[in-house]
């Protein structure tokens, strides 16, 4: 998919429309006349977006000349278009930069070139050649016109554009108690019952940074706008991609090819300082009622008169950004740990060519929110192991990235060596478990599980204060558990003994806090289960485990235990199919970490804790799970829970054909070990409270929950 290409910067009037639905300039009818185009100042400068991988070289031919800021030269004019106004359209259109610049001229087109200032050399048969092919959908790699992204609702579920259904899609922004916002719910209302059911869906979104969701929440009850999905825009980078100054302003997204059909007001109700009591024109309604009809639009934008969007991002202008004191400091904190040489990242983050290089995708993942990779719902829980960027970051890279990620002056910090990554991010082990011997993996084909006897560090009885799991071959290992097992010791489900910790993707190690540990008995037998999967080459692994001890007996003895349920029957295509289990405290306990579970249709999970006096806390909500990073979620303050709590887990698959992960949507789907079948674990750590006099151990307690 295709980066942003908002105009970054621009004023509410100079947002001349990424790339409109009908974008073929129209020659001038008998009945036009030159009052049909009213003209808007336009910038001094549009910001070059950078685009080189898909649109070509930069340069005098291909694209904006950089200045060294990425700027472009000052365009004559912006105008508000109508159909009558054809011959002109191709200078609005010059200025989205959607064709190399030698598409554009002032004078009538056959196809997007102009016979007056044809030229006569052999470039400019090429050119000629090349202005013909475009209209006609002859130049590969087309892409859709607006960026995608992803956004929460007020209730924290996740919203995608580009999975969105129907004919079309509007989006609406705003912020809490704008007086223009605010006057046009009812307008949004009206037409949200008029033009559901043709398929057309109303999102608002609210692009004030610091407005809370209760804030939210109460001003959409008020206005009783609690039917549209409501999203929040707290980093500001939708509202920067779609180049929005203002609220109230309507964007009008064709689903069929992402191309915008319509953005601007609503109707011409408010004009400069004054209201008249009806509006002349419904701006956004008979663009609607065109595009539904398959009519070019008439009108494809329009001024805005909501109120002015602050950014939150204070620093210097994108045009002043400097990638060694501004950028790359960011990344250096934020990214460089995963994309470095011998990290986990796909590609390394070691200079400012090859960051430029992918600026266009960091762009896309942040607007999506795949990057940083931590899931959970920030207004949910707080984790002391959050990876986020904070909106001021944020937002300093995608200006950058709009700007054209200059290089600018000083020196390139991503260019000092590091330090080399650590052997074991927890320090030296007290003991290294390893499988007996390498693992030999084929190159093809569905692998069972493996259970591996691997020896125990101790006889007696030991403590552990941390662990980790280090896979000796990523390429194939799809996750490692480690088991306990002794005489009489409790079964967590699995069949296997006791869950000692567990690796997948994204997993972290494990660190107790003081008096806190894992217990293992003496005489205790391990095993580690391995599910290894095929890569097209056969391959081999010998995955070591790293264990940290702590002097014994501890106070709280930890366990990882799980809510679940087996009872899985998804129906093919599937969008939306809700399971939940709970689990039941039968003693005092506290919780430490929350590591949701599913495969690869697993769509959202969410924790709760229901109190035994009726109240209810929502400890962790993952609104778009994503089985390439199956996270622990590590509570920054360990929840104490009362006896007789219950731990509600419940979640959804997506099998429908819009998963893109989905491995078969016509399958109907059980539980199953595979990863094409389906789990629902919410696993957890926690350890039972002390018990002062019973004379029983913590591990003598364990086992005390039920799931279901």
């Amino acid at each position: 998919m295709r980066a942003p290409t908002g105009n970054w910067g621009m004023t509410s009037k100079a947002k001349s429309l990424v790339r409109p639905s009908n974008p073929r300039p129209r020659s001038r009818t008998k009945n036009s006349s030159p009052a049909a185009v009213r003209a808007v100042p336009a910038p001094s400068k549009i910001p070059n977006r950078g685009r080189q991988s898909r649109d070509g070289p930069q340069g005098p031919e291909f694209g904006p000349k950089s200045d060294g800021v990425g700027a472009m030269p000052r365009p004559r004019e912006v105008f508000e278009v109508s159909a009558t106004a054809g011959t002109r359209w191709s200078e609005s259109l010059s200025q989205t930069r959607i064709l190399p610049r030698f598409c554009y001229r002032s004078a009538p087109t056959v196809g997007f070139m102009h016979f007056r200032s044809f030229d006569s050399s052999a470039r400019g048969f090429w050119r000629w050649c090349l202005g013909m092919l475009i209209p006609l959908g002859l130049v590969s790699g087309a892409e859709p016109a607006v960026p995608n992204f992803s956004l929460l609702d007020l209730e924290g579920r996740n919203h995608e554009l580009y999975r969105a259904e129907g004919r079309a899609v509007v989006l609406f922004f705003t912020g809490v108690g704008c007086p223009v916002a605010r006057k046009s719910a009812a307008k949004l209302i009206q037409l949200r019952q008029q033009f559901h059911d043709q398929g057309v869906h109303f999102w608002i979104v609210n692009t004030y940074s610091d407005d809370s969701i209760q804030d939210a929440a109460r001003e959409a009850e008020e206005l009783k706008l609690t039917g549209f999905p409501y999203l929040r825009d707290p980093r500001q980078g939708v509202a920067l991609a779609f180049g929005v100054q203002r609220t109230a302003e309507v964007v009008v997204l064709e689903t069929r090819n992402w191309n915008v059909a319509y953005r601007g007001a609503l109707d011409d109700q408010l004009s400069e300082g004054a209201e008249r009591p009806e509006p002349k024109t419904k701006f956004l309604e008979n663009a609607l009622n065109e595009l539904l009809a398959a009519r070019p639009v008439t009108v494809q934008q329009t001024l805005t008169r909501g109120c002015r969007i602050t950014f939150a991002q204070s620093g210097p202008a994108p045009s002043a950004m400097t990638y060694s004191a501004l950028v790359a400091p960011i990344l250096r904190q934020n990214c460089v740990e995963c994309h470095r040489e011998g990290g986990i990242g796909p590609w390394a983050m070691d200079s400012h060519g090859r960051v430029r290089n992918y600026s266009r995708m960091i762009e896309e993942v942040l607007l999506t929110r795949r990057m940083p990779p931590y899931d959970a719902d920030p207004d949910q829980g707080r984790f002391s192991n959050a990876h986020r960027l904070s909106r001021e970051d944020t937002q300093s890279l995608l200006r950058w990235i709009g700007a054209g990620a200059p290089r600018g002056d000083g020196p390139d910090p991503l260019s000092t060596p590091l330090t080399p990554i650590a052997e074991w991010p927890l320090g030296k082990p007290d003991a290294v478990i390893r499988l007996p011997e390498p693992q030999q993996i084929p190159a093809t084909g569905v692998l069972d599980y493996r259970h591996i006897a691997v020896p125990s560090p101790r006889a007696e009885e030991f403590w552990l204060a941390g662990i980790d799991v280090r896979p000796g071959n990523r390429k194939v290992v799809h996750h490692a558990i480690l088991y306990a097992t002794w005489p009489g010791c409790p079964d967590d489900g699995s069949g296997n003994g006791v869950h000692v910790f567990g690796w997948a993707p994204g997993a972290l190690p494990a660190r107790y806090p003081d008096g806190v540990g894992k217990r293992i008995p003496a005489g205790a037998k391990l095993q580690l289960e391995m599910h290894y999967t095929t890569c097209g080459s056969e391959q081999s692994d010998q995955t070591e485990v790293a264990l940290y001890f702590r002097p014994g007996p501890q106070l709280r003895s930890a366990e990882t235990r799980q809510v679940a349920t087996d009872d899985l029957n998804i129906s093919p295509g599937a969008a939306e199919a809700r399971h939940e289990a709970t689990y039941t405290f039968r003693e005092p306990a506290t919780l430490y970490s929350l590591s949701p579970h599913m495969h690869f249709r697993g769509k959202w999970m969410k924790y709760e804790l229901l109190l035994p006096d009726g109240g209810r806390e929502t400890l962790l909500n993952v609104p778009r799970y994503d089985f390439k990073w199956q996270l622990s979620y590590r509570l920054a303050e360990p929840r104490h829970v009362p006896a007789g709590s219950r731990l509600r887990v419940t979640g959804a698959f997506d099998n429908s054909a819009d998963n893109p992960a989905n491995p078969d949507p016509t399958r109907q789907v059980k539980f199953g070990l595979q990863s094409w079948d389906e789990m629902f674990i919410g696993f957890f750590d926690a350890a039972d409270d002390p018990k002062e006099t019973s004379g029983k151990t913590p591990q003598d307690a364990a086992g005390t929950g039920t799931g279901s």
